[in-house]
């Protein structure tokens, strides 16, 4: 098993309302998914190597920043760092809009309607995941479906905040 990867992952929603039981369900298998098949790479620092993973991350909003605090399994800090959540606000609403659509829609419109909304859902989530990758610029390198996944769990925490 890779050692550039993470291994636990944590959100911190204490602060948030409860969830929907579609937002529910979206967590777990985000983070069903991510823990089954991700790729976390730190870069070096300072002209030292990171350290080995498997990694811990916490997920969390504080002052209006996303933290994303990374230790090793020991739980050592790795690495903290903090990204605006502005870049994130227009992708996460047309997200929450379109999710609700496809929710609804589910309930009662024909297949062929069903998945025309869902294409466009998975548009805006490859477009969440393609901001995240840019905003991780430097910070982590991570592939694209880890990206998806971490922008499914940042959708999450954006729900109560």
């Amino acid at each position: 098993m890779p050692m550039s990867r993470i291994s636990e992952i944590q959100l911190d929603d204490s602060n948030l309302p409860p969830p929907t039981p579609e937002i529910e369900q979206e967590r777990r298998v985000a983070m069903y998914d991510l823990l089954e098949d991700n790729s976390f790479v730190l870069p070096a620092r300072d002209g030292r190597a990171a350290p080995e993973g498997p990694y811990k991350l916490n997920l969390a909003i504080r002052d209006k920043r996303l933290v994303f605090d990374v230790e090793t399994s020991d739980e050592s800090k790795v690495a903290e760092f903090h990204l605006s959540l502005g870049p994130f606000r227009q992708v996460v609403k047309d997200y929450f809009q379109i999710c609700k659509s496809y929710f609804d829609a589910v309930k009662t419109l024909p297949p062929s309607q069903i998945e025309t909304i869902d294409m466009a859902r998975r548009g805006i989530h490859n477009e969440g995941s393609r901001v995240l990758q840019e905003r991780l610029e430097g910070k982590v390198e991570v592939d694209a479906d880890t990206a998806r996944r971490l922008f499914t769990l940042i959708c999450v925490l954006h729900f109560g905040a």
